[in-house]
């Protein structure tokens, strides 16, 4: 399927874009919130999606930032672009004046960049392991860029 055989947006319920998640995402397990996601579909199945929520960094939940959580495709092209441009103009109807998002360090952002998002900087990575209370590394641990887009 290329970009150009009959894509489309539509909404998505958050348990959908789970198992969507779940099933195509290289590095990440489902997020645990949800305000609203996007799907693009071709003619016959969903090909990507988008999960946007409230930021996981407390300093950012400001009451008019929200974070794209996971974008997700399975590889279909420019997919990722449609879906990060929708979920910024979602955000926007809904009276939000930022979106942020995350990539790790080693992705290069092609495609936030395409959508008109601005690289802010280096953000986060490391463990989040502690002698007093153990965790379960299931994420990369690599350090992230921060991204955005403001009205």
């Amino acid at each position: 399927m290329t970009a150009t055989d009959g894509l489309h947006l539509q909404p998505v319920m958050f348990r959908e874009a789970c198992a969507f998640i779940a099933k195509h995402h290289r590095h990440h397990s489902p997020p645990q919130g949800y305000k609203f996601g996007v799907a693009v579909a071709g003619k016959e199945r969903i090909v990507g999606v988008a999960t946007v929520g409230r930021p996981v960094a407390r300093h950012f939940d400001d009451g008019w930032t929200l974070e794209v959580t996971r974008c997700c495709t399975d590889g279909t092209k420019n997919v990722a672009s449609m879906l990060y441009r929708a979920a910024w103009r979602a955000t926007r109807a809904l009276g939000y004046r930022r979106l942020i998002t995350y990539t790790l360090a080693s992705e290069s952002g092609h495609s936030l960049r395409a959508s008109g998002y601005r690289e802010v900087g280096a953000a986060g990575g490391g463990s989040w392991h502690r002698s007093s209370r153990a965790r379960i590394e299931s994420a990369p641990t690599e350090r992230k860029k921060l991204w955005e887009l403001t009205a």
